[in-house]
């Protein structure tokens, strides 16, 4: 490639979304039902108060291209959120993956859900390998520096939160199974009650006053019901309409 004068910026000559998705024919497994439900809800619930709806991304099983030198590499996060950036790409497209050379803004917020086969590697437990790519913890701990890593163990109910503090990850207190962050004005916590169906812990985030978000379906019910109880003030029965 030539150099040009001036140079050119890494998102006019560097690999795009668009020429890395998430989804390629080698990749095999497809995510269980909890790896379904539990981002589904987290996703339902994160509505930070300071932001537009259309300047919050979130996104589970999307990759996260994150190396300009090393455009292949990449992390699959279970669950991840990004505030600041439009929700589309270019405020056109649904994101076929997220390519930090071309966004310039890393995830506020990253969720992993512990299963077997990566419960070292999400805790940092493992070390990198020679000519191998970075481990997931190096990624999200010293390249994209994200603030918060939240990793949740469904087996045992265990919620484990770290924070970027300098240059590393400090393990956060959760004695309470909740987990503040000031820069979102949003809670993370584990909240037990049925979600589609299934009654069980689930990670779910909440306001300032500590109460659940509710999801858009649960919005709907509260305002039918605010205007069924309307109407039986009017003596009307909202059964009969």
């Amino acid at each position: 490639m030539y150099q040009t004068d001036p140079p050119l910026s890494p998102k006019e000559v560097l690999p795009t979304m668009y020429d890395l998705p998430s989804e390629y024919p080698e990749d095999s497994g497809l995510p269980d039902e909890f790896h379904i439900l539990q981002p589904r809800l987290l996703g339902d619930t994160f509505s930070p108060p300071t932001y537009l709806a259309d300047q919050v991304l979130v996104a589970s099983d999307l990759n996260i291209y994150y190396d300009l030198h090393h455009p292949l590499w990449y992390k699959r996060p279970d669950w991840f959120a990004v505030v600041g950036v439009s929700r589309l790409y270019e405020q056109r497209d649904l994101r076929l993956s997220y390519v930090i050379w071309q966004e310039g803004v890393a995830p506020f917020v990253m969720v992993e859900l512990l299963s077997p086969g990566t419960e070292k590697e999400d805790l940092g437990q493992t070390l990198r390998e020679v000519n191998q790519p970075p481990t997931k913890w190096e990624v999200y701990e010293r390249i994209l520096r994200v603030p918060y890593y939240i990793v949740f163990d469904r087996y045992t109910d265990k919620l484990q939160a770290f924070q970027l503090v300098a240059d590393s990850y400090h393990e956060i207190d959760v004695t309470t199974s909740r987990v503040w962050m000031p820069g979102i004005q949003l809670g993370l916590g584990l909240w037990q009650g049925a979600y589609q169906g299934i009654d069980r812990s689930w990670l779910r985030w909440y306001d300032e006053r500590g109460n659940w978000i509710s999801t858009q379906l649960e919005q709907e019910r509260q305002r039918a019901d605010k205007l069924a109880a309307k109407l039986r003030e009017l003596g009307i029965n909202p059964d009969e309409i």
